[in-house]
């Protein structure tokens, strides 16, 4: 029996929640995925199976304003961006799926600035 990676677990724990978590058009799913350099957001409504609105770190808008800023740092500017592309939307409710991550450290960071944007989750 061989002992299961780091990469093969976070894929585990996130199949087990979003049984439960499923974004709907009136309230969709804020997903998060966090690379070693970089991070992603998107808010999907799982029943049309299309993504609403997305923003990242490696976002052109964003680019420019991440030179010397810490991970956590980026991690916050990608929340307001996301909390700010959603209301252009008509969005304001969101349900978070933090994709098999700790709720700590740059995933806390996003969701804090999303709420704070404007987002309710």
């Amino acid at each position: 029996m061989s002992k299961m990676t780091r990469s093969e677990a976070r894929i585990r724990r996130h199949r087990r929640v979003r049984k439960f978590i499923h974004g709907t058009q009136e309230c969709p799913r804020l997903s998060v995925y966090r690379s070693l350099a970089d991070i992603y957001a998107q808010i999907i409504d799982d029943e049309a199976g299309q993504t609403i609105v997305a923003a990242s770190s490696l976002d052109h808008s964003l680019r420019s304003g991440l030179d010397g800023k810490t991970k956590t740092e980026q991690a916050t500017m990608v929340g307001q961006l996301i909390a700010e592309r959603a209301k252009e939307k008509g969005i304001d409710r969101v349900v978070f799926d933090r994709g098999g991550f700790r709720y700590i450290g740059r995933v806390k960071a996003l969701a804090d600035a999303a709420r704070k944007g404007g987002l309710e989750f």
